[in-house]
């Protein structure tokens, strides 16, 4: 499975910020282009790590069925 995601990077007057439309939370900020754009991979990996902390921590003791569900490639 391949799904295809947007990152977004604006210059600002200390360097860029930049963010993922499709996931909210996913975003970071950097005083070069290439150092926003590897702060916003660490920042897309800690939202799924977070999320999926909760996630087992709101199913915890309850009867479910899991599954890989794909992996999405950059």
């Amino acid at each position: 499975m391949r799904e295809k995601l947007t990152a977004v990077f604006q210059k600002s007057l200390y360097g860029y910020i930049g963010y993922v439309e499709e996931l909210p939370g996913a975003n970071t900020q950097g005083a070069t282009l290439e150092e926003t754009k590897t702060n916003l991979v660490e920042a897309v990996q800690l939202i799924l790590e977070a999320n999926r902390l909760i996630a087992e921590r709101d199913i915890s003791g309850k009867e479910i069925i899991k599954e890989d569900f794909g992996i999405v490639t950059v």
